[in-house]
């Protein structure tokens, strides 16, 4: 954890050269809007205007939660393995998704409650999924940490192997329960507000999640202020892996996307921990879960794609990439003022 102070912010001279490069082109000022400011934030995180985002991979860390015994879920928890291997072995919704724009997918088991039979998924379990929130905090201390430095490490691999930019996905029956838990803490309002039915509740199901959620609020009494001890009593651990993948973003200095609710959630955890990690990511979606608008509000950051998606594994985080992908191509393209000898745009006041 000690390399969180190695946080430093990212390369001005990089960022106002990709913005004179984009200025420089023949087209309108800032007529590519957010995804101009994009390329600009790629530029200033690889401390480069030669922005290079052709090795990318979608990261999805699987995970089980205790508090699905509360009846909060469609499916039981065994549908986590299930979905972990196929996502290991190519075969899921991320996987279809990822090959159509070059993506790589590494599949990490940080705390399934079985051991899946896979040489593909990477085994860095904490341990066998949390416990039930409502009656006792979902992990211990060390586990939030261990889960945390399993999310740095990662990042730190990935970017010794080339990587240029990381997706954050998930997998985990029930995590939506622990996400809206903590979203309620960290933007300071009831359940309700900020809980949907994640992959399809009927009324009574959504009645018990937010019941769920408000007795484990109110037996550990969380704190946004501490978000150590806010993982530690209603989060998973793939939520508390992803944070770690913000945080080793900025370690690093490699973007990583946020994809739905309960990345935007860890997103947000990991912003409470080091506010200056939030200029290492980059939005995707707003997500169809109610938490979510809120918790990108939070990070001060405005995505590009609103879908309505609820898909989870990285799918919505995917379709970001060949977004920047036509943006790159914009960017880099040589109709510029100098050479068409065109007089430039001025910014008007």
């Amino acid at each position: 954890m000690e390399r969180l102070n190695k946080i430093t912010s990212w390369s001005d001279s990089a960022f106002i050269a990709a913005k004179e490069r984009w200025d420089s082109i023949a087209k309108p000022l800032g007529s590519f809007g957010v995804l101009e400011d994009m390329i600009m934030k790629i530029a200033a995180i690889q401390g480069t205007a030669d922005v290079d985002i052709s090795k990318r991979t979608a990261v999805v860390f699987c995970a089980d939660h205790g508090v699905v015994a509360e009846g909060v879920t469609q499916c039981g928890s065994e549908v986590t393995a299930v979905c972990a291997k196929a996502i290991a072995e190519g075969k899921s919704n991320v996987n279809a998704v990822a090959a159509a724009f070059g993506t790589d997918v590494k599949a990490v088991d940080v705390g399934m409650i079985s051991d899946v039979d896979s040489g593909s998924l990477v085994k860095r379990k904490t341990s066998y999924g949390t416990k039930n929130f409502t009656k006792e905090p979902a992990m211990t201390k060390d586990e939030v940490t261990e889960a945390i430095v399993t999310g740095m490490d990662i990042v730190r691999d990935l970017k010794e192997s080339g990587t240029k930019i990381i997706v954050s996905g998930e997998m985990g029956i029930g995590n939506t329960t622990s996400a809206s838990a903590i979203a309620s803490v960290l933007l300071g309002v009831l359940p309700e507000k900020v809980t949907g039915r994640g992959a399809g509740l009927s009324d009574d199901g959504l009645k018990r999640k937010i019941d769920a959620i408000k007795r484990g609020i109110e037996l550990h009494k969380p704190s946004a202020d501490d978000p150590i001890h806010l993982l530690q009593t209603l989060g998973g651990f793939e939520i508390a892996a992803m944070t770690g993948l913000f945080l080793g973003g900025a370690v690093y200095k490699i973007p990583v996307v946020i994809d739905g609710v309960i990345s935007a959630v860890a997103a947000a955890v990991a912003f409470k921990m080091k506010p200056m990690c939030a200029a290492y990511m980059l939005p995707s979606h707003c997500s169809g879960e109610p938490a979510a608008k809120g918790l990108l509000d939070m990070l001060g950051l405005h995505p590009v794609i609103g879908a309505g998606l609820r898909l989870g594994e990285g799918t919505g985080g995917l379709l970001l990439l060949p977004l920047l992908d036509g943006a790159l191509a914009l960017y880099r393209n040589s109709h510029t003022f100098d050479e068409e000898n065109i007089a430039k745009y001025e910014k008007l006041s």
